[in-house]
């Protein structure tokens, strides 16, 4: 049986691919393997999906102050990599970037075997950087990869699970109702402290019993993070359609949200397209060479959803809702606002004043 090994490793961006790509090859008769950190996340990924694991040791690469220790331990995994690949003679080896990948790719290059590469992301990452002179190609999640040749690179999309759940199932899963809009906030698998603190308020505002849309039915779910779940439980305690978890059922979600609020790691954003869920995408600014931003803004521009900055989030996450909501439930909303307008005898002043993200939208008659 021909083997190929998967060289990945540090976030769920960079292994979750590699895991999906691992279990189609497996399906075609293949060997996968994955490579990536001793006692890193990779290892307790594949264990969990009963896929066959080789560990390393990985020096994370500090762009700013670089580490000595690390760049040692970096040479160490180059060459226990090395010694696995010359035993094992794959294929070729994948790397998913991450720096627990670079052994692997690089062990690989030393050796003459065949490497490939997949940029996850919009931006080219800095262990693919340093893996690309010698790589046979790049495959790549998005048209245009910033700091990619365009020669060598080829589009094959994200490898993501292709699982989906039915619906009657997933709502009993996550403890929801069949009919209300659904609406899916995750943050990433340890969630998102930005998210946890905006959404919840944002949502009251369009859908809470003082909201803009009192007589619709919504439901959201809400994935804070283990640690956050009592402070979001804390915020929407109140709203009996409000539904925080410290962990959710990604696949369940996925296959009963209408709208998500999300981050905008690429593994997001597959899943997302896959399920044909429109976003509100948040980039985390923190990422390495700011590339969620980069990865939204291709989907922003594909016409699958919204980008709001962090920085925007108090000022713009409730209109950026609204923007990506189904055209009939925004039909809805725009009648409710109506029907509570001064002219028509409602309570509320000129929304104007208010801040209302309908203002523009030709909510008044």
């Amino acid at each position: 049986m021909s083997t190929v090994v998967l060289a990945t490793g540090g976030t769920g961006g960079h292994i979750y691919p590699a895991v999906a790509t691992a279990h189609e090859l497996k399906s075609r008769g293949y060997r996968p393997v994955l490579l990536g950190q001793r006692g890193g996340m990779e290892e307790r990924i594949a264990g969990t999906e009963g896929l066959e694991f080789f560990g390393v040791s990985a020096g994370k690469l500090a762009r700013h102050k670089p580490d000595p220790r690390e760049l040692w331990r970096a040479a160490r995994g180059f060459r226990e990599a090395r010694v696995f690949l010359a035993g094992t003679r794959p294929l070729c080896v994948v790397g998913f970037g991450g720096f627990a990948s670079l052994p692997g790719v690089l062990g690989a290059q030393s050796l003459g075997i065949p490497t490939l590469l997949h940029e996850q992301n919009a931006r080219l990452g800095l262990t693919q950087r340093m893996a690309l002179r010698r790589a046979r190609g790049v495959a790549t999640s998005y048209p245009k990869v910033l700091g990619l040749p365009p020669e060598r690179g080829t589009l094959v999309g994200m490898p993501v699970r292709e699982a989906r759940v039915d619906r009657a199932e997933a709502l009993r899963t996550l403890g929801l109702q069949d009919g209300p809009l659904t609406i899916y906030v995750m943050g990433g698998s340890q969630g998102s402290v930005a998210l946890n603190e905006a959404v919840p308020g944002a949502l009251e505002h369009l859908f809470g019993a003082e909201g803009l849309w009192r007589d619709g039915s919504v439901q959201v779910i809400h994935s804070s993070g283990v640690k956050w779940i009592r402070d979001v439980t804390g915020r929407v305690q109140h709203l009996e359609w409000y539904r925080a978890s410290g962990f959710v059922d990604s696949v369940a979600a996925w296959s009963v949200a209408d709208l998500a609020v999300t981050r905008a790691g690429t593994g997001t954003l597959a899943e997302a397209a896959f399920h044909g869920v429109p976003l509100v995408m948040v980039p985390l600014p923190t990422s390495a060479e700011n590339h969620q931003l980069h990865n939204a803004r291709a989907v922003e521009e594909s016409g699958a959803g919204v980008v709001v900055e962090q920085s925007q989030l108090s000022g713009r996450l409730a209109e950026a809702v609204l923007e990506c909501l189904p055209s009939d439930v925004r039909t809805r909303m725009r009648q409710s606002a109506l029907a509570r307008s001064p002219r028509r005898g409602g309570p509320v002043a000129r929304r104007e004043r208010a801040g209302d993200p309908l203002v523009g939208r030709e909510v008044d008659p």
